[in-house]
């Protein structure tokens, strides 16, 4: 299975990320299976954004979750984060993850840098 994002690099407070995870090796219905979201700011951990299963259920971090939307297109294999911003806290580099038992592979990640 392998990962790869792409999306805005660039975005403004007040203005949204848009991310799209697209998947090859496997599809993103597989059972079992949930499609993540986690970012690490500079000098920080990991952090878990938010998650698709198999079914199209969503799950989002409790501290993100007014600001965060999760979709899918399963006709291209691909899921996507829309995540809204109202500070530069959220300057990152994005993962795509998959998840089962624990988050693998990653995708190669994408910076997102927050600023006016």
């Amino acid at each position: 299975v392998q990962l790869l994002e792409s999306g805005s690099g660039l975005v403004k407070p007040s203005e949204s990320l848009f991310l799209t995870c697209s998947v090859s090796g496997g599809p993103i219905t597989t059972n079992s299976v949930v499609r993540g979201w986690i970012r690490q700011s500079p000098g920080k951990e990991p952090e878990w954004v938010g998650a698709i299963d198999a079914s199209g259920t969503t799950y989002y971090n409790p501290t993100l979750e007014s600001r965060t939307s999760n979709s899918r297109d399963t006709s291209k294999n691909q899921y996507t984060l829309q995540l809204s911003f109202d500070a530069p806290s959220g300057t990152a580099v994005y993962y795509c993850a998959r998840g089962s038992q624990g988050w693998s592979p990653w995708g190669q990640g994408t910076q997102v840098t927050v600023s006016s």
